[in-house]
């Protein structure tokens, strides 16, 4: 069974569901799982997680994402992309600088409307299943974070931008917001995920790629050791004579640490004195302790 994350790109037409139904048939192995949905009508990554990997899907899921998306000016669907019903038009008659403006002020904390096409649950049952019975419902505004925004292009009345955002941002959401605040509407016409964390669009595999890998015993170079997905946090290597305490899963104290990683908060990735990865560990100031969160022996 292989174990790992997998950067995958994902076609149009697809849903992650159906990535992650193909992959099972191409590994021959159940245990896999995505970190997170793109829509049918986007492309782009999508880290799948194999094996011991699949415990990694919720911490992935919860990292940055950056997409590169065309926002088409002067009309509103009831999905805020182009595959939805047509609600209004307008005339576009906003110049570019107007445009750039106003893209670039949803740079920061903004609070974002989910939109009824999206699979949130109110009352245990998901928006876009109300949606399709054609019932709209009160949506609480939910804080997100636009952590970097810029004008690709422009060439009306679509507009071509590359949005880096936080967990839970609906970009298509963002287009209708960006067209509301022009005064023309707006929707999303394509939408492209360049990347997740630190899985981006030029190391990513198309499913026909991944299944060629297979048939010719090449794709485990291909996969990423699942300690390798977390880079963006701290080691921390074990004294020889504490291994049992991580090869058990259990908590341990800065004295049972090599030196060096005795400053660490936080999230840490934990290795026995071997350098074999044992888990994710959190400390917390108060008590000195590295408590385990997801162990992988």
């Amino acid at each position: 069974m292989a174990d790992g994350i997998i950067n995958v790109y994902k076609e149009k037409g697809y849903t992650s569901h159906d990535v992650v139904a193909k992959l099972r048939g191409i590994l021959r192995q159940k245990k896999i799982g995505h970190t997170g949905t793109l829509d049918p009508m986007a492309e782009g990554v999508l880290p799948v997680c194999l094996g011991r990997g699949t415990k990694l899907c919720d911490m992935l899921a919860d990292q940055s994402k950056t997409y590169q998306a065309v926002l088409l000016l002067g009309l509103e669907t009831d999905t805020q992309d182009v595959t939805g019903t047509e609600l209004s038009s307008s005339p576009v008659e906003v110049n570019e600088d107007q445009v750039k403006k106003t893209v670039e002020s949803f740079l920061g904390d903004y609070d974002q409307i989910p939109p009824m096409y999206s699979a949130l649950k109110v009352n245990g049952k998901k928006l876009y299943e109300l949606a399709r019975e054609g019932k709209t419902v009160e949506r609480k505004a939910r804080p997100v974070k636009i952590l970097e925004i810029s004008v690709d292009e422009i060439n009306l009345p679509r507009v071509v931008m590359t949005v880096s955002c936080t967990k839970g941002t609906y970009i298509r959401t963002l287009c209708h917001d960006i067209g509301k605040k022009l005064g023309c509407g707006g929707c999303m016409e394509a939408l492209v995920r360049t990347r997740v964390s630190e899985f981006r669009l030029e190391d990513s595999l198309t499913l026909s790629q991944i299944e060629t890998l297979c048939r010719d015993g090449k794709l485990e170079e291909r996969i990423l050791p699942v300690d390798q997905a977390l880079v963006q946090y701290p080691a921390v290597f074990m004294k020889r004579e504490f291994d049992r305490l991580v090869h058990n899963g259990n908590p341990f104290g800065i004295d049972h640490i090599l030196e060096e990683g005795r400053g660490i908060t936080g999230i840490a990735r934990v290795y026995d004195s071997q350098g074999q990865f044992t888990g994710v560990y959190r400390r917390k100031e108060k008590d000195n302790l590295f408590k385990p969160e997801k162990m992988f022996l």
